[in-house]
């Protein structure tokens, strides 16, 4: 049979970001995938040489814009732990509120486009309208929606008080309500299962040998999350990782919606623990020294390396990012699916392309 390469993206309605695939195909099936990345990259790690230490946390934190909250928060860990700068607890309680909003964010942006690569229009939607409130909580927080600006070498730099907790709360249970029946829609609708049941199997040894991280690795049945290292508050807040084991592209999508209200749960305990406090304190001097640090996106585990030499001025910066560890198996679950599918397997993936090409 007559092999045929098709090109998918950069530009495709389910990609919010560039990336391209040649798609060999024999007839509607698909052989392999070859990717071309790069349409996006900026240049920010060799920034730091040119950022004192400081300044740098404004730019980690533009690495990615749906994640960018936990981007600046895993800088600052990386540099307070060269600098053995002690952060006040309160500020690492709420350094872990706002990660999990960001999750949050993430998640229901991720829900909206899934929904919407389905043909649910009022599901992405409904989605993105539940999204608005929790970029409503962020705003009103932090000062930001997307890019939060909040967090800072020594600690954060706002804090939310009583009155400010008590709101948040009663709001997060209005949101859950929302998302309880949001989920369940994408989750029980036939025409759901039937497109992504069985589809883009992602095997518990294949996840293991690839190096998967995030949802895309806990959907098949590998129960590993960076917040269990009990990095900011999580040493003194239960988390357990959502899993399922049949990794595919269905299971994907539950472990995701799971997350959702598990993001919730944290997000109550940290309030119900925060300690009275200080949420900064003064930095002095220049790092010295190196560091890997590693902490859970909304996509997995991303790992910072940062080496200093005593200057204002950082020697390297490196981020693996949580895509580019997922880029691998990707490519591994896409050759015999058939070419419809290929959409919709990516979506599962929720690839973030920025992140991945800095």
């Amino acid at each position: 049979m007559a092999r045929t390469v098709i090109p998918f993206g950069p530009q495709h309605p389910v990609l919010p970001e560039p990336v391209h695939l040649d798609l060999v195909v024999e007839d509607e099936k698909v052989i392999e995938a070859r990717p071309s990345i790069g349409f996006v990259h900026r240049g920010l790690e060799k920034l730091a040489e040119t950022k004192d230490f400081i300044e740098f946390v404004y730019v980690a934190e533009r690495i990615c814009g749906i994640c960018s909250f936990i981007h600046g928060q895993t800088y600052c860990q990386a540099i307070e732990t060269i600098m053995n700068i002690a952060v006040p607890p309160r500020a690492v309680y709420l350094r872990t509120v706002w990660g999990e909003l960001s999750r949050l964010h993430s998640h229901l942006l991720w829900l909206g486009l899934m929904a919407d690569g389905m043909g649910f229009e009022n599901l992405f939607m409904h989605t993105w309208r539940v999204r608005e409130k929790i970029l409503a909580i962020i705003e009103a927080t932090t000062g930001g929606r997307v890019i939060f600006g909040s967090c800072k070498v020594g600690g954060v730099r706002r804090d939310i008080d009583a009155a400010a907790i008590t709101r948040i709360l009663g709001e997060l249970n209005e949101i859950e309500k929302d998302m309880r029946g949001l989920t369940k829609i994408l989750l029980d609708d036939n025409s759901v299962k039937a497109r992504l049941c069985g589809v883009g199997v992602l095997t518990r040894a294949q996840a293991h040998d690839l190096g998967c991280v995030g949802p895309m690795m806990r959907a098949s049945g590998i129960a590993q999350d960076m917040r269990q290292l009990g990095y900011a508050a999580f040493n003194e807040i239960k988390v357990e990782p959502i899993t399922r084991t049949e990794g595919d592209s269905y299971a994907r999508c539950a472990v995701r919606c799971g997350e959702l209200f598990q993001s919730l749960d944290i997000i109550r305990q940290a309030f119900a623990k925060i300690p009275d406090g200080p949420v900064e304190v003064k930095v002095t001097g220049n790092p010295t020294g190196e560091t890997i640090t590693r902490t859970e996106q909304p996509r997995g585990e991303v790992v910072y390396h940062l080496k200093a030499t005593g200057t204002k001025f950082l020697q390297r910066f490196r981020v693996r990012t949580p895509t580019f560890a997922n880029l691998p198996a990707m490519l591994q679950v896409l050759p015999g699916c058939d070419l419809a599918d290929v959409p919709m397997i990516i979506l599962t993936i929720d690839p973030c392309i920025s992140c991945t090409e800095r």
